[in-house]
């Protein structure tokens, strides 16, 4: 007997294809796919033919800021560097337990709504490095239904201060998963140039990712992708890398941001954009035209390198709103980025399923498969793009093998006149 049987599913594949079948899950693995399954198992659900896929991954969030949106202060120019201060007083009064409860809240929120994967960036700018040590005990505290990577974050940049190079290491030996850095808030150039070399050495030193906040501005001159581009190629760690928000590369002129994309050909790097909060901070100094403040998502997404989409910021003091659905990402990452196409507009799910594995290098245990952690959720909807369009609700949720959320859906009655023919 089966631990659990989900029947008539619309199973999503990786290649867009749906197949009608039955699932069957045991000791959280998924052990059966096939039509019409035995139904000998401790929990039947009835599908009914909803979609059911991998569940959303969550590529790029703050979990140490999120929902302190107001403390101290509002954000009232809505630009990144008010943002920066106002997270510079907050986190002066950080504790352990005041970071584990908003985290832990906010992956509760975000997991209701199908995400079960989610990289998380924890500044490690201040001594103490609680945001850090906090995020490191959630990690472990939520394991049982949620993969939470966590990255070593420098928000004032690696050589901002005397200590913060000390304090990225020391956060790596505790335990960080991933090495990140901001070249761009770097007091320098060449600060930012030589932040990036050093992200390399440590992520080389510790066997760990790279995930580095990159040109997160408008300046077209701004330009530490390239650099990430030539350490990756040098360092032939490809794959492992990946370059947050780029949005300057939508400020390139094109001359110089296509001869970018020919050196990308050459190394997998992997790229996250936050449509949410890219639209909401970039173009601040602008008056009109105002540019659209995302990165070139679309062209990224024509020569086949990896991009998936994130939150980033969730009520804090960079982005007042958010809910955590990663399917309102989705649909205002197509929105901003013209991919209204219908292979356009399924690349954007794409983007918050599979690319965002590929991210976070979790392909081996990510998709719906026989032999794999059983991970998967249950949208009322047809397909990629009915999910999209109507913010489909994730009516059941499975994580490891055990039905983590259930959603009712609501149910409409209409009271108006019938409309005559």
């Amino acid at each position: 007997m089966h631990d659990l049987l989900l029947r008539q599913c619309r199973l999503l594949q990786a290649d867009g294809g749906i197949t009608e079948v039955d699932i069957a899950i045991e000791n959280g693995v998924v052990v059966a796919i096939a039509p019409q399954l035995p139904t000998t198992a401790k929990l039947v659900l009835e599908i009914q033919h909803q979609l059911v896929s991998p569940p959303f991954v969550e590529s790029h969030v703050h979990l140490d800021s999120a929902l302190t949106v107001g403390q101290p202060q509002w954000n009232q120019s809505g630009t990144l560097f008010e943002g920066i201060e106002i997270w510079r007083k907050r986190k002066q009064t950080l504790s352990l337990e005041d970071v584990k409860n908003r985290a832990i809240a906010t992956l509760k929120q975000q997991a209701m709504q199908g995400v079960l994967f989610v990289r998380s960036h924890a500044d490690v700018s201040e001594t103490s490095l609680t945001a850090l040590q906090a995020l490191l005990e959630v990690r472990e505290e939520v394991k049982d239904w949620m993969t939470l990577q966590v990255v070593a974050f420098p928000q004032d940049g690696i050589y901002g201060n005397p200590h913060n190079d000390r304090l990225m290491e020391q956060a790596i030996e505790m335990g960080a998963d991933v090495v990140g850095g901001i070249p761009h808030y770097e007091l320098t150039r060449e600060d930012g140039v030589k932040s990036v070399h050093r992200i390399f050495e440590l992520a080389q030193r510790y066997d760990r990712l790279i995930d580095i906040h990159c040109d997160e501005i408008d300046d077209e001159q701004s330009r530490f992708l390239e650099v990430v581009v030539a350490c990756a190629i040098r360092s032939g760690l490809g794959s492992r890398v990946t370059a947050s928000h780029t949005t300057a590369f939508g400020s390139y002129n094109n001359a110089y941001a296509f001869k970018l994309l020919g050196f990308l050909r050459r190394t997998p790097i992997n790229f996250i954009a936050n449509p949410l909060i890219n639209i909401t901070l970039q173009g601040r100094a602008d008056t009109y035209p105002k540019r659209r403040g995302v990165t070139r998502v679309k062209e990224l997404w024509q020569q086949g390198i990896n991009v998936s989409f994130g939150h980033d910021c969730i009520q804090d003091p960079w982005y007042p709103l958010g809910t955590g659905s990663m399917l309102e990402v989705a649909s205002m990452g197509l929105h901003v980025c013209q991919m209204t196409g219908k292979a356009e507009i399924d690349a954007c799910y794409n983007m918050i399923t599979w690319n965002g594995a590929t991210t976070l290098n979790l392909q081996d245990r990510y998709g719906v498969e026989v032999g794999k952690p059983a991970n998967l959720i249950v949208l009322d909807a047809s397909d990629r793009y009915d999910a999209i369009r109507r913010r489909a609700i994730a009516q059941y949720v499975i994580s490891q093998g055990k039905l983590l959320a259930h959603t009712e859906l609501p149910r409409t009655h209409w009271h108006g006149k019938s409309a005559e023919c």
